[in-house]
Parts: structure tokens; C-alpha cells; sequence
């Protein structure tokens, strides 16, 4: 029995966007409205909906699932890199101790958490240092990307990126020293290491 919109167009979007960011659809896998509508048990005009929506999220281009090209991930590393440095900065000088607290507590969350556990602390530990740039304009750019950083985020901690965590610590130490320069330089370290690691995996997403 086919649900009706506005449910089956939410189910659809929330089932394909789970399958994309868990892997389950991996990178480049063609999209088949009639087999999704199957399987996920509605018609084919939610589907449609839910490809175009993932389309704006940027996880679907051409319906197949995005896999970001060498050149795509330099791309959106450079903009996180401009973006998060900046941030470190200004967190450095700004984050209250109620986030500070969560900052640390994010770093403790990933390091004991599962796989799942350990990408959601991550990206906290990201979005709560992003928040501290307080520039509107940034803050989107960032969350445009959200859905194609969690996959790479994902793959890095699958594979076990060394040092990942201990990063984010030396990050949060600087930032909780008040000191905005180390702060930023190690931010901007974190992320290359980052890129530098996922071109190396690259076919894990």
C-alpha cells in the first residue's frame, strides 16, 4: 500500500538520503525511480520530489549518486579551509565556556563512540567552531556542503584517518588558550591532513 503526500514524499527523501550517507548507495550508482518507488513503497512522483531535493543538497547530480571528482574535493577543502581558519580565530577570542564545555565533550564523544557516534561528534566539534566565525554568509557556505562533508567524514573515520582526534584536541586546547594564530594554523593543518587522507580513499565513498 502506497503512502500519500505529504508522508511519502518525506519517507522518500529521508530513505534515499540514508542509503546515500551511509553508503549503501555508493558514488555513482544510478538512480531507478521505478525500483525506489518499489522498494521504499510509494509512487514514483515522491521519488521524483526526493531526487530533486537531494539534487539541491548536492547529493545526487544527473541522477546518480554525486562522487566528488579530485578537483571537487580541493574545491570544497579550500572553501572549508578559508572558512574554518577564520573561525578558529574568532573562537579563539569569543567561545563562551558553555561551548567550550561541548567542544570538549565532543572530542571525549568521539573518541568512545562507534562509527556513527564518532562522525556526529566530528562534526559538532566542526559546526560548533563554524557558529563562532558569527558571519551569516559563512555559516551557509558551510552548510551547503554538509551532506558531501558528512560522506567523506564518514569514509575518514571507517578508515581510520591517524591522529584525527588528537587534532581536534590540540585544536580546542589553542582555542580554549586563547590563542587565535595556533588556533587557526592548526585548523588549517587538520584539514589538509583531512584532504590529503580522503584523496587517498577515495573510492571508499
Amino acid at each position: 500500500m502506497q503512502l500519500s503526500n505529504p508522508n511519502a514524499q518525506l519517507l522518500a527523501y529521508e530513505t534515499i538520503r540514508d542509503q546515500i550517507l551511509s553508503g549503501q548507495l555508493a558514488g555513482e550508482t544510478k538512480l531507478v525511480e521505478e525500483r525506489l518507488a518499489e522498494e521504499i513503497g510509494v509512487s514514483r512522483t515522491p521519488i521524483r520530489e526526493a531526487i530533486r531535493r537531494l539534487e539541491q543538497e548536492g547529493l545526487i547530480k544527473n541522477k546518480r549518486v554525486y562522487k566528488p571528482t579530485k578537483l571537487d574535493l580541493m574545491h570544497i577543502f579550500e572553501m572549508r579551509t578559508l572558512i574554518e581558519c577564520y573561525a578558529a580565530k574568532k573562537a579563539a577570542a569569543n567561545m563562551i565556556q558553555e561551548n567550550l564545555t561541548k567542544l570538549k565533550q565532543s572530542i571525549s564523544d568521539a573518541r568512545n563512540g562507534d562509527v556513527n557516534g564518532t562522525v556526529v561528534a566530528n562534526k559538532q566539534f566542526h559546526d560548533l567552531i563554524v557558529q563562532e566565525s558569527r558571519n551569516p554568509i559563512m555559516i551557509a557556505e558551510v552548510d551547503k556542503m554538509k551532506s558531501i562533508i558528512y560522506i567523506f567524514s564518514r569514509a575518514v573515520v571507517i578508515n581510520k584517518r591517524p591522529l584525527l582526534i588528537d587534532e581536534h584536541e590540540e585544536i580546542y586546547n589553542a582555542i580554549a588558550a586563547h590563542d587565535g594564530k595556533l588556533a587557526s594554523e592548526l585548523m588549517r593543518k587538520h584539514l589538509e591532513a583531512d584532504l590529503h587522507f580522503t584523496l587517498n580513499i577515495q573510492n571508499d565513498f
